[in-house]
């Protein structure tokens, strides 16, 4: 505990000179960055294999151990974000209001770094160097708590990330808690006073246990019960496309649908289509019983549709009308992303404003709420809460703000 109390302390003090960095220093110190990942990235690869290894070991499923691979072609990706961050407008200092008083005091409202950010996260390596640079960006010292399947990697990450910034930062403006431990994640959320933000980026399992834990603030991330609901009225062909996309193309992801709702009026028609495009791609399939009467299917339990597979796996259900679909998503969803896909603007204006999740689409793949997609560079992660941000959060989310007042003498009467 002591060791880690060092670490942490470390990281704040880091913090209060961050605060003070000017844009340039920090740009220059994700240039270096970038290019350094480049320079290195048989280093990485060579670390990444010794997870992946173990990872296969463990029985890790295929979805799992892509979210944990990292190619060349991943890390050159990587590399090219961060340049996409430092293109971006630094908005600590930024004026987000000023008010002008009848007694002559000016109130400005200024954009600031929270401090320290401490992210508690699974499986995926490039997390590491995502949130590194963006909490750079904003002047703030992180805390990187990895799972133990991608701890090599996320040391070799990180080990590189500090080199490049000795010239232009301090070194502890990046903290790597190098250890397994389960219980490191009990101490360090409750470290208040000296981490000023936790973030937690992974399963419901790791999500829930950091919330119900935490006597720092918590910004709820991750967990992506995501629906595509396809209406009486949708273009089947689109609808079979966004469905594919939005499962298939990384069923590991937290923005990839778990489940696919159909009105009764179409689904003799969809429901062999959308199975057979699902089935090419091995997608195995779940259904109500209205659905196993039309395709060959497993039958699932009402309580199934709590479940995130993160998996080639997916559910289908059939539902009266559009109205019965927004009472099933708002029940068994995840407040992160869910879909409408229909031609009929009034009923899709009504989902819209019904859907209570972070990020609701029209006619559009799930697989688009991300820091990159919606131009934020990188992101922090995806919050499924209402306070202080939600959905993708980008460089402005990773800020606080503070009131500067100017007087001349005033006192209060």
């Amino acid at each position: 505990m002591e060791r880690l109390n060092e670490m942490v302390n470390k990281a704040k003090n880091a913090s209060r000179i961050l605060a003070l960095k000017s844009s340039q220093e920090k740009d220059e110190a994700l240039k270096k960055i970038a290019q350094a990942l480049l320079t290195n990235t048989e280093k990485i690869i060579a670390s990444n294999k010794i997870d992946l290894k173990k990872g296969k070991e463990k029985g890790l499923s295929k979805a799992m151990l892509d979210r944990l691979e990292l190619t060349p072609t991943k890390i050159a990706a990587i590399s090219s974000d961060i340049l996409k961050v430092v293109s971006l407008k630094d908005p600590i200092g930024e004026e987000i209001e000023t008010i002008k008083r009848p007694n002559g005091l000016i109130i400005k409202k200024i954009r600031v770094p929270f401090g320290v950010i401490c992210a508690i996260y699974e499986s995926r390596p490039n997390v590491s160097v995502d949130i590194a640079c963006l909490s750079i960006k904003t002047g703030n010292a992180c805390i990187l708590k990895g799972g133990s399947e991608a701890i090599n990697s996320n040391r070799e990450l990180v080990k590189i990330m500090q080199e490049a910034i000795k010239p232009f930062l301090p070194l502890e403006s990046i903290v790597f808690i190098d250890s397994s431990d389960r219980n490191t994640v009990n101490q360090l959320i409750t470290m208040k006073g000296e981490i000023d933000l936790v973030i937690p980026r992974g399963g419901k399992g790791l999500i829930q246990h950091v919330l119900q834990g935490a006597q720092v603030p918590v910004i709820e991330t991750g967990a992506g019960n995501c629906h595509a609901y396809v209406h009486k009225d949708a273009n089947l062909s689109m609808a079979e496309e966004i469905i594919v996309n939005a499962k298939v193309s990384r069923p590991s992801v937290c923005n990839a649908i778990e489940t696919v709702l159909v009105d009764k009026e179409i689904a003799d028609k969809f429901l062999p289509i959308i199975a057979s495009k699902l089935r090419q791609h091995h997608v195995v399939i779940k259904g109500c019983q209205l659905t196993k009467a039309i395709i060959d299917c497993e039958l699932i339990e009402e309580e199934d549709f709590y479940e995130e597979y993160n998996d080639y796996i997916i559910r289908i259900k059939v539902v009266n009308d559009y109205l019965t679909a927004i009472k099933h998503i708002n029940q068994y969803g995840t407040n992160h992303s869910d879909v409408i896909i229909s031609e009929n603007e009034q009923v899709c204006e009504d989902f819209l404003n019904r859907i209570d999740s972070a990020c609701v689409y029209v006619n559009a793949s799930t697989r688009f709420t991300d820091g990159g997609e919606f131009g934020f560079g990188a992101e922090l992660g995806i919050s499924t809460q209402k306070l202080h941000a939600r959905g993708p959060m980008g460089l402005k989310e990773m800020t606080s703000y503070k009131y500067k007042i100017y007087g001349k003498g005033q006192i209060r009467i």
